[in-house]
């Protein structure tokens, strides 16, 4: 392929923040290893779908179709949607997509952009072959999946063990405050953890690629969900902990959270939908759906009426039984009150588009979350029900679930990290006894590059730390920035941890405290057929103190730690 710079200013395919990395080569033999390896994909990618007959675009076979379907739905449609309209990754409109022409898109998909998006050819990620097809791909008209109704919903629940059946009482010596639930992105599994030994208790089979790991008020259950919308209930209370519950409540998944306001203590869970855009409540002991509620409708700004708003998080309030869920493509932030099922109450707040993830401040009365392809962060008042701020930050804000500390000089703060440039932006967080600086950015940190996929501090630590997962340059991938925040003036130090681990090829992501707050664990995100490992850094002194090495840690990414998790501490 040729690298044509004109070209890359014609247009900026967005970063696809759910990359995977390279996968098996053509010549390798499709063993029953290499299939364990490759893991699932997008339940999308096997569901027949009409394929449209457009004269101006290029000609597909089914078999060429079939194949760049799936491609698209494993790797793209987590950002630019599953109906190409645009979100986290601009629009991929067949009309402009033609206007652009095969070579041009090849540029695009094989080499990436200044903007963004990572070149797919150049990390091996997808053959030469595939790049050409995907090329061709995107100038079709997107299909249109199947819905997904509680008759579907009915036919995929499964009660593996009855909660009469379950334990009275815990019955392993596992310190579960202390588990870490990592998620093995390609195996379709999550490592359950030892935070104190460094044991790994457990492997157990959920969906591909589980997002986001929660856990019940109680701190018995946890909860995963991914891209393919399988939901997996695990009891950590059993001698070995094991699912015994699941749902498959979509085709595509990010999001699940479970009832947190006393009286209602594990017994309601809800869980977002990419597709069919919605979000489902269920009971929190079995799983069982009770009401489905469809996302679909109107912007916020334009009145345009969106096909496939999707849910990107949700997160579950301390102060009222109340949810927070986040609808991406309208920008809305639903307050949805599940003390009367049926009768369920629903605020509608209108924030900015295209919502992604957040989180809350430190009193967590306000949920602060990130509109990235708007470089905005909103600030909800979840107590008032209504948008408190729109606080204007840097390039595609990404903060996970953000920072929370007491600035020295600004009082309690929450910061974000950034997907398009080099910052960590810092806002003031207390209207209360801070009035001058709540939500306002009142400090920009330089990272050590762009790409930022999470920053992370704990009440007990003096650390900021921040990865830059999703750069381009290896060396910036591989490290993170570490700030003093006594002392913010001063800038981060560096640590490359992947050197630390002994592993050549890999990213760096996603720091994790434990419960005590004086250790912080890192994924080193390595190719699928490659070495992966977890690092595990004194936090006091910044020095290693252990890594964590095993055949069986495929693609490691999202670490989730029980307490942390179950009391939203970050």
């Amino acid at each position: 392929m040729k690298l044509l710079v004109k070209g890359l200013a014609l247009a900026v395919l967005p970063l696809a923040v759910s990359m995977v990395w390279a996968a098996d080569r053509k010549s390798e033999t499709n063993t029953a290893t290499t299939t364990y390896l490759q893991g699932g994909g997008s339940s999308l990618s096997g569901v027949e779908m009409y394929q449209s007959t457009d004269p101006t675009a290029p000609p597909m076979t089914k078999a060429e179709f079939d194949s760049g379907r799936q491609i698209y739905f494993d790797r793209c449609a987590g950002c630019h949607g599953v109906l190409r309209k645009g979100a986290t990754g601009k629009a991929l409109l067949p009309k402009d997509m033609q206007k652009l022409g095969t070579e041009n898109l090849k540029v695009f998909v094989g080499y990436g952009t200044p903007g963004g998006m990572p070149g797919f050819g150049t990390s091996n990620e997808l053959t030469e072959k595939e790049v050409e097809l995907m090329s061709r791909y995107i100038q079709q008209t997107p299909p249109t999946p199947p819905e997904w109704g509680m008759k579907e919903m009915m036919a995929s629940w499964k009660v593996l063990i009855p909660v009469e059946k379950r334990p009275t009482r815990k019955m392993n010596n596992i310190n579960i405050d202390n588990v870490f639930s990592v998620t093995l992105r390609d195996t379709g599994e999550v490592a359950l953890i030892d935070g104190d030994t460094k044991k790994i208790v457990a492997f157990i089979k959920t969906g591909f690629a589980v997002h986001i790991s929660r856990i019940s008020k109680s701190g018995r259950y946890l909860y995963t969900t991914g891209r393919d919308g399988l939901i997996n209930l695990i009891d950590l209370w059993m001698e070995t902990p094991q699912t015994v519950a699941t749902l498959r409540t979509g085709s595509d998944a990010r999001s699940i959270d479970t009832s947190k306001y006393k009286g209602y203590d594990d017994k309601i869970a809800i869980a977002g939908s990419y597709w069919p855009p919605a979000y489902v409540l269920m009971d929190g002991f079995t799983l069982k759906p009770l009401k489905i509620m469809s996302t679909r409708g109107y912007t916020y700004d334009e009145q345009e009426y969106h096909p496939e708003p999707r849910v990107a998080s949700i997160v579950a309030s301390h102060i009222k039984p109340e949810f927070v869920v986040n609808v991406k493509e309208t920008g809305k932030v639903l307050l949805v009150d599940y003390s009367d099922m049926k009768n369920l109450k629903t605020t509608e707040i209108e924030a900015e588009r295209f919502l992604h993830d957040g989180g809350w401040d430190s009193s967590k009365r306000y949920f602060l979350v990130a509109a990235n392809m708007r470089n905005t962060v909103s600030v909800v008042d979840t107590k008032e029900g209504k948008l408190a701020a729109n606080v204007k930050v840097g390039a595609k804000p990404h903060p996970g679930r953000g920072a929370n500390w007491s600035d020295t000089q600004y009082g309690p703060v929450w910061a974000t990290g950034h997907l398009g440039d080099d910052t960590v932006a810092v806002i003031g967080t207390d209207p209360a006894k801070h009035k001058d600086n709540a939500w306002k950015v009142v400090r920009s940190l330089k990272n050590h590059g762009s790409g930022s996929l999470f920053v992370k501090t704990h009440p007990k630590s003096r650390n900021l730390w921040a990865d830059a997962a999703l750069n381009p340059d290896a060396e910036v991938r591989q490290s993170v920035s570490v700030w003093d925040l006594k002392h913010l003036d001063k800038p981060a130090q560096v640590i490359n941890l992947a050197k630390l681990a002994g592993i050549t090829e890999g990213r760096t992501t996603h720091p994790e405290y434990n419960a005590k707050g004086d250790e912080v664990w890192f994924s080193v995100w390595g190719p699928k057929n490659g070495e992966s490992a977890l690092v595990v850094m004194d936090d006091k002194t910044r020095k290693l103190k252990t890594v964590i090495k095993d055949k069986r840690l495929i693609t490691p990414t999202g670490k989730f730690n029980v307490h942390n998790t179950q009391y939203d501490v970050y």
